[in-house]
């Protein structure tokens, strides 16, 4: 019986990539391809055996870990090995900790993607080279990072939120009343004052934070700023 797959990434060039890699290991093998989580868990749920399942992290409509999350519930046994833009020891931490099998950059040479493919279906775990596990300096960190999401005028706040709730750009523009060029150059704004590089490791980063908190202290500040004025 031919090895089975199932390819969940929105990209199509890097699905392409990927089917490349695994047929380089395993020539005979059934490839399934699935551009959302949610078609992708209409799949699992199909009851379809995979011998593997590799997953983009950033995927439209989820947040975070969600997609992983989402898709180890609906199978729980199934191996997941994450192929991701991410490199942050701590979004790899994260990955793990959430039951992935194992986790290779997209920037890796597609004989290292297929060896990659291959340990983990020989049961080892696939890590990249050079991670280490992040240290335990995440009280300092995390003050950092409040510091630098208290930065954010109120405007970017509520565009940070709904970011953390998955929304698209053309969704929150709707919801603000404003244009989508307008909230396009608040995410950016918000990923520069938090130093991160997408979307994804902005709500990574702030998941650990009580940002309620961040933001009724905010509003406070701007309702005080205001009376002053």
């Amino acid at each position: 019986m031919a090895v089975r797959f199932l390819i969940v990434d929105d990209h199509p060039l890097f699905r392409d990539a990927l089917a490349v890699a695994i047929q380089s290991a395993y020539p005979e093998a059934e490839i399934v391809e699935a551009s959302s989580i949610s078609a992708a868990r209409e799949v699992l749920q199909s009851g379809e055996p995979f011998d593997l399942l590799l997953l983009d992290l950033s995927m439209p409509g989820t947040r975070g870990f969600d997609g992983l999350i989402e898709l180890r519930a609906a199978r729980p046994k199934q191996p997941i090995l994450v192929v991701s833009a991410h490199e942050d020891p701590r979004i790899i931490h994260e990955a793990m900790t959430c039951g992935a099998a194992g986790y290779i950059s997209k920037s890796v040479k597609k004989a290292d993607l297929s060896e990659a493919i291959q340990d983990v279906m020989a049961g080892l775990v696939v890590l990249p080279k050079g991670y280490e596990p992040p240290t335990a300096d995440a009280p300092s960190r995390d003050t950092d990072l409040a510091a630098r999401v208290a930065s954010l005028t109120r405007q970017q706040l509520r565009v940070l939120q709904m970011v953390r709730q998955g929304k698209l750009n053309k969704q929150i523009a709707h919801e603000l009343g404003v244009g989508e060029t307008t909230v396009k150059a608040h995410v950016s704004e918000i990923m520069r004052k938090l130093n991160v590089v997408s979307r994804t490791q902005a709500v990574i980063e702030v998941a650990r934070l009580d940002y309620d908190a961040i933001l009724a202290t905010a509003v406070a500040r701007d309702d005080k700023d205001g009376a002053r004025s």
